[in-house]
């Protein structure tokens, strides 16, 4: 569902901007064959396109995306001397990833703390509701088939920083919530709470951008 069709990342000048050479493709392959004796650019290369799809779901475009790739790409390199294992380095820069982003959006993630979440807002019931789509027998997949995924960034981009990075690293890659829990610094009781506030906010927002943006048409919404 989460932008399934996003253009892999060239990576073009990112390496080269923390003193490393441009190299070939990343294959997937190479992630886990890194050994500890690798140095930074031999370990960071195999991830590049990975990380770039984080950066572009959490930011929304592709300018954002890079710069934020740039900076965690930075700052990586300078903490490179502390990663210990080196084979599998893809959780470390999972987290200076979302490190970089927290700092990039620390008003904001300051001003959500008195924005309220609809925690009894419910999708699935508010579309059997509304009924948006009288002939179908697959009315909920119809709704998300609205969403391409310009539109899926758009309404991921509505959501609170720290619910947004939960909602991504959860449900689009796959990580537990105590794994979310040691990239954030987090316990994961908190985690646990992003990802149920997560779920709701992107649930009401899914539902709003349909009808602010005339996806469902206005006579099916009822006021």
């Amino acid at each position: 569902m989460f932008c399934r069709g996003l253009r892999r990342f060239p990576g073009r000048g990112i390496l080269r901007a923390v003193g490393a050479r441009r190299g070939a493709e990343p294959e997937t392959e190479m992630a886990e064959a890194a050994g500890r004796g690798l140095g930074y650019e031999e370990c960071v290369r195999p991830h590049l396109d990975y990380l770039y799809g984080v950066a572009i779901r959490l930011c929304g475009n592709r300018t954002a995306a890079e710069d934020l790739l740039q900076d965690a790409l930075l700052r990586a390199f300078r903490a490179f001397g502390s990663l210990r294992d080196r084979e599998h380095p893809r959780r470390w820069l999972t987290r200076v990833l979302t490190s970089a982003f927290y700092d990039r959006t620390r008003v904001e993630m300051n001003d959500a703390q008195h924005r309220a979440v609809d925690e009894e807002f419910d999708l699935f019931d508010k579309i059997a509701e509304e009924d948006p789509f009288p002939y179908s027998d697959r009315l909920h997949l119809d709704f998300l088939d609205l969403f391409d995924d310009t539109r899926i960034l758009e309404v991921l981009g509505r959501l609170l920083p720290e619910h947004r990075v939960a909602v991504i690293l959860a449900y689009v890659y796959g990580f537990t919530a105590r794994e979310i829990g040691e990239m954030s610094g987090r316990p994961v009781g908190t985690v646990l709470s992003w990802l149920h506030r997560g779920r709701k906010q992107l649930e009401r927002e899914l539902w709003e951008y349909a009808v602010d943006y005339h996806l469902i048409a206005e006579e099916r919404v009822r006021p």
